[in-house]
């Protein structure tokens, strides 16, 4: 399983660099995305994949008995979730600000074109 999980991983870097090197601001924040969530994915892989338990303190127990999951990648990778949607909320604001005032998301033709208004 984590075979494939690491090449779907490589795959999504891969292919959110096409799309981040692809000069139009669209496809950057795509692939802006995608690298998110392949980070997302590599730091859930590194907490090893398992079919544990989820990581409950019984009662009277000081600790979690037994095979449980590890609580910390899912907690690390719910934050980055917030962050990464707070992000793409806010580039994608930016680009049709751009948009508005140039006319194009192109970013070869925003460095040669003349604000409007």
């Amino acid at each position: 399983m984590e075979l494939i999980m690491a090449a779907l991983i490589g795959l999504m870097a891969a292919v959110s660099v096409y799309l981040m090197l692809a000069g139009n601001m669209l496809r950057f924040i795509v692939g802006l995305s995608l690298l998110s969530n392949a980070v997302n994915l590599a730091i859930f892989e590194a907490g090893r994949l398992s079919f544990a338990a989820p990581p409950f303190i019984a009662e009277g127990e000081k600790a979690p008995t037994g095979d449980v999951a590890n609580a910390l990648p899912q907690a690390l990778i719910l934050t980055a979730i917030v962050i990464g949607f707070g992000l793409l909320a806010f580039t994608l604001v930016l680009v049709y600000r751009l948009y508005g005032a140039f006319g194009t998301v192109e970013i070869d033709e925003i460095e040669n074109a003349e604000p409007r208004g």
